[in-house]
């Protein structure tokens, strides 16, 4: 029996001086232009809140009010409501015992609504409870996902596969009209998947016996698996001709790159091809060009550090490196840096591989070695063009290192990029590669290490002090007293997909070349290198910035220690000290992890050439 008011909602709402019988007057008259319901008319004319109706509705209905962020969500009973009817309705199945139904709505008192999702339900049994329409809206991106879309769509391909030996490609173009190909479809859902849930890659890895869809969400990669591993080769071809590669070339490695659009954004899209033991695995880095180039704001860079680099990027020449491994948001970085710099009085050419944002008045040039446009001849074309600035996507080479320097050196301004775990190695590594300290001492201006940690759900974090094993950690990496420190943590909740994270945030530490410094590289003498960084005036090391995210509950003491520097030796102290420990002390440490992690996506910062004790 579905439960119904014993009087019409505006009266009910009167009675208990909720609201007035003149604004009840008024929010009718009003209904009638915004073609709302009552209880959103009221809403919107501000007579009373959302809350204050749920409190209202949940006691004369005896029905519970529900925090959507905080419940678990039965995926399959979700299934029961087509998402078309589910955002129309307000109302999500949230659990099924087999018996009743679970439903929460956002308006229990509309009739209509009711007997349609009866229907739905085929008369099957189901209670009601109440929750803001906002979590409802919400909740509808989470849990409708393309999952159970991209599983029919390739059973689908299996069987067309398996029938003929060769599949439709004249779709190119996703999402175009009129096209209706099974694998276009498929590539489609997993697109509209990815950008639903914000993932930067997506990879299609065939095995012998299943495929691997895997997305790497928040930096950590989340797996589907498909039973047809036969259609990898339809999948892989159809991306190979949208990326205008070679779809007969199945023994080399390929590059490329599209457009499409998804839900309204222009995604840009980086396709590698690889060819594996079970056919070629394919990755893709998904790029937003809706969103536009990010601000030193924006990406996180605080306001001190921002101020000391805007200072060396208005100096007239010189060399600024970014570094990190990859996927650290190093490009992310450079552009924002071009945007500061973008002016009309200063002429700017980049030679990148690819070129990922489209850039006003910057000469962006794309790298193509396939035609012997590589980065060293176009570096050497750039520097007769009359530059001011000039942007390197990546020191690769030592030619491309002794053009980048060379640029510096004769008056012009030079961003680059290199693979390196802090700022210190960087300069060594320039070293390593054969540039003369003497040379890099008067090139060199700045470099900029950075990292991405997750950000811990707001709606789930709560204070938690660190543990002992913690604290031995935090003693290692910190002279400040932390004992009595607040932390955070977060156990997860429906908006994090219960992984207690929710975003990224870039952790930075910028240095700054000195006369130290210069009096070191000219010395060829890296230990004292290393040692005069360490001691400068503004350097702060990655880990010591990301623990200031931890005091203000930003991020978790877990994402800080991912990026302590001589990791191995902290270890080893907090393993003797772990073993002195009495039984009790050791039950109350966290099951935190100390394994060295992968070094191209969650890396430590540990430099292959430490020269420090």
């Amino acid at each position: 029996m579905k439960p119904q008011l014993k009087k019409r909602l505006g009266d009910l709402l009167v009675e208990e001086h909720l609201i007035s019988e003149a604004q009840l007057g008024n929010a009718l008259q009003e209904q009638r232009n915004l073609g709302l319901k009552l209880g959103a008319t009221l809403i919107h004319l501000g007579y009373i809140s959302e809350d204050q109706i749920l409190t209202f509705l949940s006691r004369q209905l005896n029905i519970e009010i529900v925090d959507l962020l905080k419940v678990k969500i039965d995926h399959n009973a979700v299934q029961l409501i087509p998402e078309v009817h589910a955002r129309r309705l307000r109302a999500l199945a949230i659990h099924d015992n087999g018996k009743t139904v679970t439903l929460v709505v956002s308006d229990p008192a509309d009739l209509h609504s009711l007997d349609v999702l009866a229907s739905l339900l085929k008369g099957r049994n189901f209670e009601l409870m109440i929750a803001r329409e906002d979590q409802l809206i919400e909740s509808f991106d989470r849990v409708y996902r393309r999952t159970k879309e991209i599983a029919s769509f390739a059973v689908k391909l299996s069987e067309e596969h398996g029938e003929a030996s060769a599949f439709d490609a004249a779709a190119v173009d996703i999402g175009g009209d009129g096209s209706d190909a099974t694998v276009v479809k498929l590539l489609q859902s997993l697109f509209e998947d990815a950008v639903q849930v914000g993932a930067s890659d997506i990879h299609i890895e065939p095995d012998e016996n299943v495929l691997r869809l895997r997305q790497r969400v928040d930096g950590v990669l989340q797996e589907t698996l498909l039973p047809e591993s036969g259609i990898a080769s339809a999948l892989v071809s159809r991306l190979k001709l949208m990326a205008q590669l070679d779809i007969s070339e199945k023994r080399l490695p390929q590059d490329g790159r599209f457009n499409i659009n998804v839900k309204g954004r222009s995604i840009d899209i980086r396709v590698s091809t690889m060819p594996i033991q079970a056919g070629e695995s394919v990755v893709m880095r998904l790029l937003d060009q809706s969103s536009g180039v990010l601000s030193f704001e924006e990406i996180g860079i605080p306001a001190h550090l921002q101020e000391r680099l805007e200072l060396q990027l208005k100096r007239p020449n010189g060399l600024v490196l970014v570094t990190g491994p990859t996927g650290s948001g190093k490009t992310t970085t450079l552009y924002a840096s071009l945007n500061t710099l973008n002016s009309p009085g200063s002429k700017i050419i980049t030679v990148e591989d690819p070129v990922e944002y489209r850039l006003p008045r910057i000469n962006q040039v794309q790298v193509n070695s396939k035609i012997g446009l590589d980065f060293s001849s176009v570096l050497r074309t750039a520097l007769r063009q009359d530059p001011d600035i000039l942007l390197v996507g990546e020191m690769r080479d030592s030619e491309t290192m002794e053009i980048g320097i060379r640029g510096a050196l004769t008056g012009h301004l030079v961003l680059s990029t290199l693979h390196t775990n802090d700022a210190v190695s960087s300069t060594l590594r320039l070293l390593d590669m054969g540039a003369p300290g003497y040379l890099v001492a008067s090139a060199l201006r700045a470099v900029i290490a950075q990292r991405l940690v997750r950000r811990l759900c707001e709606n789930c974090k709560s204070s938690a002090p660190a543990d002992f094993s913690q604290q031995v950690l935090l003693e290692q990496l910190s002279d400040e007293n932390l004992q009595y420190t607040s932390f955070h943590s977060a156990p997860g909740c429906q908006r994090c997909q219960f992984t207690g994270y929710r975003g990224r945030i870039g952790v930075f530490e910028l240095l700054e070349i000195d006369d130290n410094m210069v009096t070191a590289l000219r010395l060829d003498d890296p230990e004292a290198f290393s040692q005069a960084a360490k001691k400068a005036k503004y350097f702060k090391p990655l880990a010591l910035a990301a623990l200031e995210y931890a005091k203000q509950g930003i991020t978790s003491l877990e994402e800080v220690f991912k990026l302590v520097d001589r990791f191995e030796k902290v270890k080893k102290h907090h393993d003797e000290v772990e073993v002195s420990l009495p039984e009790s002390a050791k039950l109350e440490q966290s099951s935190l992890s100390l394994a060295p992690l992968d070094e191209e996506k969650t890396p430590l910062n540990v430099s292959p050439l430490d020269f420090s004790e």
